[in-house]
């Protein structure tokens, strides 16, 4: 069960979102001033348990949930691209003996966030991560106890301002807080809101517990000041904590303290103000000792200097720096100074690497828009709104992570997808979304025993489908012909419903477990005489062995002679060929011709003659055959291929042709494509392709990708096609030895050069398709001089940083330069030159879809974008000129200083 929390207010501070859970009621607290809503409302599980000698009204309750393998999770609102702090509390309140004190898993979304483990029952342990919030919720979830029960005492959201806290790897990366102290603290109370407007918490130096600042050096004392500092610098901490400070009189300051999951990688962040008036002869510099990072160890502190006067903040910084399970830090005085080291704050977080979520397309959990409840339900949340009382018990937190819902199957790459869904006998009524269409990674459907209605879904686009249970149910209306063409279909269950009309001929005749009882008004269809049938797994007839193997595909025409057609270039240099559209005049209502558009029917070969004249039209020749024109009798035009090698090598490779069911005609006049109509032809493709490479066993390499062989439909959605080079990958080898084959331009120079072939081979291709996309130009011309090869003419402009000279000048000005900047990248990549370094085929359709949602507004701002399409060029600019990135994993990372 996912709980979605929002609050729809105007008062002052309705951004904090702060929650007593475990509480009976909402209240203001008088400490702070701030507004506590109680979990009773949202969180219907586990139970609340009283901590009577709680010193504040938060921690007063607690709310414990039940030991087992589910999750239970409290759903935020968040603004996409904005930083937030999230903090959880968690007080066990007993003060008795206990056998055993709880141990458990926090997570955010799918990333892990702490193993809370109690030893002392008095003590509030504390939590907190800073996030740039990726989609317009989190969840912070509670699961996997060892021992005990897991428990949470509050949960806090808190916005924080412009770019506080903004990392160059925040993208990848959570930024979990593992210490933020004030040093010379008057007392041991912890500051916070309202003396920190974001609400941070400053632990004092005067709390004392196991290895917590230990080891303070000699001649450390504490000074305060009542004066007013300048904290207007990028992480704007509050004025109460930098108004004190500790020196080292006798040159020097040490401090060793546990830093909970190190090593690790950190941001690290030392905040020093100069709140004593030094005498004109009187200076404080200072260098950093331990530990030494040769950036800042040989850079004297001057904090006068450095932050431009008295009174003012000055916060150097480590962005990236390997710290130890055990922080020793000191600062020394240099020998010129004549006042000893000073410090007022310090804070460390540890990079956290952003777990996968379960993909966006199987589990768009919802959007919150303005700041009220709006719920886009997409996928999952559709799916899930069919159960009893609109949510499920156990649907909590991201479908996958850290543990699965109870009724889907998940798959265990990164980012997982869904494989199956198990929602038999659950009581499900109306009817099935539309939306399961987004869930291309079925392979199991199960819906049966329901009292689900309606037509049977959409479920086109799910090739990797192998099973569907809807039987017992009350849906109706009849079996869309696609059925048939599925091609992982295995087993199709549909007994004991209302659907009526005739089966699709492709659903009998194929090696399938159909069953389709108890439907009254269902029936088979009947022969159409002795006739030839067009689908995929046809054999080799008496009559078609006379002529070799004659294909007929049916493909409805533009209203253009073939005339013109001819004679009229491809748009810009795009060679697509596209599936014809309907002829003039007025064709017959659907239902009376056998040919259907999208319907396998039976045509003669009689008919095929006469449509053809006799095979006398030649229109172009493919890989392994002539193709020739036709026209049938109702007016509408075909395209027959005839095999050329009658043999069964030949009639094999037509078969690997057939794969998408989807032939050529004549070439005519590309229509102009607009941005998103090009991304949209690219996704298409990059699935094609994709489901070349992983969906079919053993896999197919096409071995020549190129525009003119993906093929337009009506609607400008694309399919892969021409599949007479494709070879099938053995699964015991990881290339093939091969004769490189493929087209000038598009052509693997790896390939080439060791005729060993893998899939890379068409992921290289792809990435010339996706330049031609952006650029209108073709692989290789001379119509650009020296530019004449589009790799190198693309590589020049994106070492510039120039995207914006690659896009076609015919596109449309309004287009949105950071989803040009994500294709070229993906692009770019894809065009390395060993293929190991190029992305599958998964990591570009990623690519060509975030770049979709960019230029569709999916980014709720153009700066935010920016950021993205800078941190793009970055990745591209380190690729091209060889310069390493930054790793998280190496220790020398230079930290940006400030």
């Amino acid at each position: 069960m996912r709980f979605n929390v929002v609050i729809c207010t105007h008062m002052k501070y309705a951004e904090f979102i702060s929650i007593d859970c475990g509480g009976t009621g909402n209240y203001t607290d008088e400490r702070s001033g701030l507004s506590w809503i109680s979990d009773s409302g949202m969180m219907s599980n586990g139970k609340t348990v009283k901590n009577p000698n709680a010193d504040w009204e938060p921690y007063q309750n607690r709310r414990d949930f039940p030991t087992d393998d589910k999750k239970y999770c409290y759903t935020l609102a968040t603004q996409e691209r904005r930083r937030y702090l999230i903090r959880a509390t968690f007080l066990y309140g007993s003060t008795e003996d206990v056998d055993t004190y709880p141990s458990f898993q926090l997570y955010l979304d799918a990333t892990k966030w702490a193993t809370v483990t109690i030893f002392d029952g008095s003590r509030t342990y504390v939590e907190e991560m800073i996030i740039r919030a990726s989609s317009s919720s989190v969840d912070a979830c509670l699961c996997c106890a060892t021992t005990g029960s897991p428990f949470i005492s509050t949960l806090e959201l808190r916005p924080l301002n412009l770019s506080m806290y903004a990392t160059d790897y925040e993208d990848n990366f959570y930024l979990k807080v593992a210490a933020r102290v004030n040093f010379g603290a008057p007392t041991k109370d912890s500051v916070r809101y309202p003396d920190d407007p974001y609400d941070r918490i400053w632990e004092s130096d005067q709390v004392k517990r196991p290895n917590f600042l230990v080891g303070v050096a000699p001649g450390t004392e504490r000074i305060n000041t009542t004066k007013n500092v300048d904290v207007n610098t990028r992480e704007y901490p509050p004025v109460k904590v930098m108004q004190t400070a500790v020196v080292g009189t006798e040159g020097n300051l040490s401090y060793r303290l546990t830093l909970e999951d190190f090593p690790a990688n950190a941001r690290a962040y030392a905040y020093f103000a100069e709140i004593e008036d030094l005498a004109y002869n009187e200076s404080r510099k200072f260098r950093m000792e331990r530990p030494y990072v040769p950036d800042y160890s040989n850079a004297v502190v001057n904090i006068a200097e450095n932050a431009n006067g008295t009174y003012k903040l000055y916060e150097p910084s480590y962005m990236n720096v390997t710290l130890d399970f055990v922080l020793s830090f000191s600062f020394v005085k240099t020998p010129d100074s004549t006042k000893g080291p000073i410090l007022n704050a310090i804070e460390i977080s540890k990079y956290v690497q952003i777990g996968s979520k379960t993909d966006a397309q199987d589990a768009d959990y919802g959007d919150f828009l303005s700041a009220c409840w709006n719920l886009e339900v997409t996928a999952l949340n559709a799916i899930r709104a069919l159960l009893p009382g609109g949510i499920g018990t156990q649907d909590e937190g991201d479908p996958c992570n850290p543990a699965h819902w109870e009724w889907v199957v998940c798959s265990s790459n990164a980012p997982p997808r869904i494989t199956e869904l198990h929602l038999s006998r659950r009581n499900l009524t109306g009817v099935i979304p539309s939306d399961i269409q987004n869930m291309d990674a079925l392979t199991e459907l199960w819906l049966d025993g329901n009292s689900l209605t309606g037509p049977f879904p959409d479920i086109s686009n799910l090739i990797n489908l192998k099973v569907v249970h809807i039987e017992n149910n009350k849906l109706n209306g009849p079996l869309p012909p696609y059925l048939g063409s599925l091609p992982s279909l295995q087993e199709l269950y549909i007994q004991n419903n209302l659907f009526s009309g005739k089966i699709p001929a492709a659903l009998l005749n194929r090696k399938l477990i159909f069953n389709y009882e108890g439907n009254p008004k269902l029936s088979r269809q009947t022969k159409v005489g002795t006739s030839l049938k067009l689908i995929i797994g046809i054999s080799v007839s008496a009559v078609a062995a006379l002529v070799a193997l004659i294909i007929a595909v049916l493909l409805i025409l533009h209203n253009l002679r073939r005339k013109a057609s001819r004679q009229k270039k491809d748009y810009k240099g795009f060679p697509f060929r596209t599936a014809a559209k309907p002829s003039t005049g007025f064709p017959p209502a659907r239902g009376t011709h056998k040919m259907e558009d999208g319907v396998a029917c039976y045509i003669k070969l009689s008919e095929i003659e006469a449509a053809t004249m006799k095979f006398s039209r030649s229109i172009g020749k493919g890989s392994f055959g002539v193709v020739y024109y036709g026209k049938m009798k109702d007016g509408k035009e075909v395209a027959v291929k005839i095999i050329a090698d009658p043999t069964s090598q030949g009639t094999k490779q037509f078969l690997t042709e057939s794969n998408r069911q989807y032939y050529l005609t004549d070439p005519v006049k590309q229509q102009e494509l607009d941005w998103l109509t090009r991304l949209r032809i690219a996704e298409d493709a990059a699935k094609g392709l994709e489901y070349l490479h992983t969906g079919c066993n053993p896999s197919i390499i096409h071995r020549d990708v190129k525009t003119s062989n993906i093929l337009l439909d009506i609607n400008m959605r694309a399919k892969v096609a021409d599949f007479g080079l494709s070879r099938q990958a053995e699964e015991d080898l990881t290339h093939i030895s091969s004769v490189a084959r493929g087209t000038l331009g598009y052509l693997d120079p790896e390939y080439y050069a060791s005729q060993q072939l893998t899939e890379k081979s068409d992921v290289y291709s792809f990435g010339i398709v996706l330049l031609e996309l952006i650029s209108g130009r073709k692989p290789i011309t001379e119509d650009y001089g020296t530019d004449w090869n589009i790799v190198h003419w693309a590589r020049s402009l994106i070492r510039k940083g120039d995207v914006g000279s690659m896009i076609d000048p015919l596109l449309p000005g309004s287009l949105k330069l950071e989803s040009v900047w994500r294709v070229a990248e993906v692009a770019i990549q894809c065009l390395e030159q060993h293929g190991t370094s190029r992305p599958k085929m998964q990591e570009i359709i990623l690519a060509i879809q975030d770049a979709v949602k960019i230029e569709k507004g999916t980014e709720h701002n153009q700066s935010s974008g920016s950021v993205k399409a800078q941190a793009s060029r970055k990745t591209l600019l380190t690729s091209f000129l060889e310069i390493e990135s930054p790793d998280l994993s190496n220790s020398n990372t230079a930290p940006a200083a400030r």
